[in-house]
């Protein structure tokens, strides 16, 4: 997911997709324990795609001061 496509999402978009991601990370985390994780390279992008999104919403949360 890339930064551009994010930011033509709406702060509600972003808290959803934020959301499950968070859902996501969670499982991924349980299946890599457990031994059944096949694409590790998803925890990364997951992580990833968390850090764009809250750095998009703390960009707009500082300009709408």
């Amino acid at each position: 997911m890339k930064a551009s496509e994010l930011r033509h999402k709406t702060d509600d978009e972003l808290a959803a997709e934020l959301n499950l991601l968070g859902k996501e990370r969670f499982n991924l985390r349980f299946q890599r324990a457990s031994g059944q994780l096949e694409n590790t390279a998803r925890v990364r992008q997951v992580r990833h795609d968390i850090a764009r999104i809250m750095t998009i919403l703390g960009e707009r949360r500082r300009q709408s001061r």
